[in-house]
């Protein structure tokens, strides 16, 4: 993957004339950076206004101003000649109109020859950051799980002297043509009308990418975006609707592409596309707008840009964002196909990704030395010959009850969590909280209540009165089923195909018990008797004395509770620590096969964040059980989805250090979901000689 150097460089208003800038400056090879600073700062606004029918020329001007800022100069010198590739953010004020307006695109070096544009090269990923006071992370996705709503707004009743209908067909075309590798691509405006109401019931849904195609306009210096009505007629959407929307949501599309055709003659068209050209100011006050509201990128046309500009550009930014997932990559490939067109600098990026990441690619992780993961082989020869045990963490189930972390921001909204906003979404920390704030019961309550919702709502309209009723297992079950007939990767079916006599759990339901079951296997169950509390149920030594775990009959071992054993659960802080100690303490509790699988097998850690400290505390207490040795040298494996940007303040630096932290233990990391680790298990399995 490119390293890329990063300049960042933030501007901002001092007085009426003056502005104030920023600039800090880091090489790929270097964690150390260069920043200066500024006051008194003059940008030829007015200026520029009468340059705007002359994008060279504007570029030109507008960089004399640029270059003015200390540093700049410097900066650019160093990448031209080291042929660095550079990461450049510039970040403006939201509601700065003038410092916004600015058509920072078309940046030119002035000493340069005329028709060298500073900023359209892939060598250069431009974006303009956007700084958000929303504190939701965004999460990290794979390009398997993506989602996509295409919405296209024709209104029937349009002024055809003065707006030019939109080409439906050609538009959501273009967009399934661009957004090939996405599976599920949801469409409005060819059967089902492009509403306000039923764009924003599709966005309650989860997509990860908003194409918007409408007609835009600025009516009272306000954004207006002419949807549809049941009947197609046309409705207006003010600017600041969209924005409101997308702020409520519990998590916002990743990318947003608006695409708004303003009214004929308005603008400057050019000759080959007079009628159809879109609209500056409808879209561009949103940008910034909807980046600070909690939008992690949106791709806003600017300017009177033709047509015939955006139907090249489109199709190359998908089909570049399909390789690695870089908007702003995407971005600077797509503007160099368009950039001897005047209006190639007015698809305009909004962003708050530091990494310019909408999707990460899944894989087992090179090595600290830069090896490639050559271990398949291994990790399939330990699973087929039984010599691999897997060890499975709440993320199994996240896709099919929900999220931890939103489950916890949940509990810290409703019982008035006053601990540190970032702290919001830890869930051991929130159930803490709650814990001593009400009771153990109600704590218990909510927990249940709170699977059981996430449950029904995957049934959806689907559920019936009996199974609204029915147990959280019951229900567990019944989703199971429906996953496992159409979707043979899903990770506990996965599991249950697999040869393994001995899974051990820290959920807390019994899905990976149904799953064997419905895979034509007996399997049991049993419980680490973490604690000397009463009213534990028998251990399978007793009931089953003569046991021995097979592929057939396997052993499901929960180490952090089940559902329906109130004294097993693991959830709190506390419980986390009196967990640590028990392990040491009554480590003779768990049966001695376990421990053999523990210490002996190749170990395949599935559905954790590695980074957590639950998982630390697994680790911890298993390398305390088993006295695992390192001069064994076997390999094993963990699954980790990608590091959440906003939660972590330096990425990159944190998967190195996360890759070298688990090497030293013999673990290599596999960046991506559970999902995809199961698919590509049962594709690595199947193509086995």
């Amino acid at each position: 993957m490119t390293q890329y150097a990063e300049l960042e460089i933030t501007l901002e208003r001092q007085d009426a004339a003056s502005f104030e800038g920023d600039l800090r400056f880091v090489r790929t090879e270097s964690d150390a950076d260069q920043r200066y600073e500024a006051e008194g700062l003059r940008l030829a606004i007015d200026e520029l206004r009468h340059l705007a029918d002359d994008a060279s020329a504007y570029g030109r001007r507008l960089g004399q101003d640029f270059f003015t800022i200390p540093g700049v100069r410097e900066v650019f010198a160093v990448v031209e000649s080291s042929g660095l590739d550079l990461r450049f953010r510039l970040t403006l004020p939201p509601n700065d109109k003038d410092l916004q307006g600015l058509r920072w695109e078309t940046l030119v070096d002035p000493e340069k020859p005329p028709g060298t544009p500073l900023l359209m090269s892939e060598r250069v990923l431009f974006s303009r950051y956007v700084d958000s006071r929303d504190w939701r992370p965004v999460p990290a996705r794979t390009k398997g799980d993506l989602r996509a709503l295409v919405a296209v707004a024709n209104p029937s009743d349009l002024d055809t002297s003065k707006l030019a209908p939109i080409d439906v067909t050609g538009e959501v075309k273009r967009a399934r043509d661009g957004m090939v590798g996405i599976n599920n691509i949801e469409v409005l405006g060819e059967r089902d009308r492009a509403t306000k109401e039923t764009i924003f019931e599709r966005l309650k849904t989860g997509p990860d990418i908003l194409y918007l195609v409408c007609h835009g306009a600025l009516i009272d210096g306000k954004s207006m975006l002419w949807l549809e009505d049941d009947a197609g007629k046309g409705v207006g959407l003010d600017g600041s609707s969209l924005v409101s929307w997308l702020s409520e949501l519990k998590q916002p599309p990743r990318l947003v592409v608006l695409v708004s055709c303003q009214s004929a003659g308005t603008g400057q068209a050019d000759k080959e596309d007079s009628s159809r050209v879109i609209e500056d100011d409808a879209l561009g006050a949103l940008g910034p707008r909807l980046g600070a509201s909690g939008v992690p990128a949106v791709l806003a046309m600017h300017g009177n840009v033709t047509m015939a500009t955006v139907e090249q550009f489109m199709p190359k930014f998908f089909s570049e964002l399909q390789k690695d997932g870089l908007v702003d990559r995407a971005v600077a490939v797509a503007r160099g196909v368009v950039r001897d067109r005047p209006d190639a600098w007015a698809p305009v990026l909004y962003m708050r990704l530091k990494r310019g990441s909408l999707w990460n690619p899944s894989g087992f992780a090179a090595t600290t030395s830069g090896e490639p993961f050559e271990g398949w082989p291994a990790l399939l020869n330990h699973i087929e010959t039984g010599n691999c045990t897997p060890i499975l963490g709440v993320g199994m189930s996240e896709s099919l009850i929900g999220s931890r972390r939103e489950l916890a921001r949940r509990w810290a909204q409703n019982y008035r969590f006053p601990l540190a906003p970032h702290d919001q979404d830890d869930l051991p920390q929130v159930a803490q909280f709650v814990d001593i704030n009400q009771d153990r019961p109600l704590l218990l309550k909510e927990l249940r209540e709170s699977m059981r919702t996430g449950l029904l709502a995957q049934l959806g309209s689907d559920a019936t009165d009996e199974i609204r009723t029915a147990s959280i297992d019951e229900l567990l079950l019944e989703i199971g089923r429906r996953r496992w007939a159409t979707n043979t990767d899903e990770p506990h079916w996965v599991l249950a195909q697999s040869p393994f006599p001995v899974f051990v759990t820290t959920t807390l339901n019994g899905l990976m018990v149904e799953a064997l079951k419905a895979a034509g296997k007996k399997p049991r169950e049993d419980l680490f008797r973490w604690n000397e509390e009463e009213g534990w149920p028998r251990p399978l030594s007793e009931t089953e004395p003569g046991y021995t775990p097979t592929v057939e009959e396997p052993l499901v071992y929960h180490l952090f509770g089940r559902l329906g054993v109130d004294q097993s659960l693991v959830i709190t802080e506390d419980n986390y620590f009196d967990y640590l100690m028990g392990a040491a303490k009554n480590r003779e509790q768990i049966p001695s096969v376990v421990r053999a699988r523990l210490a002996e097998t190749a170990l395949l850690f599935l559905g954790f964040e590695m980074d957590g400290w639950d998982f630390r505390v697994l680790f911890r207490s298993i390398v305390s059980l088993t006295r695992l040795s390192r001069r064994r040298r076997i390999v094993h494996a963990g699954v980790q989805l990608d590091l959440v940007e906003g939660r972590i303040l330096e990425l990159d630096r944190a998967r190195r250090y996360l890759q070298k932290y688990f090497e030293f233990e013999d673990i290599h990391l596999y960046w991506g979901s559970v999902e995809d680790f199961s698919r590509e298990l049962r594709q690595q399995r199947e193509s086995k000689p």
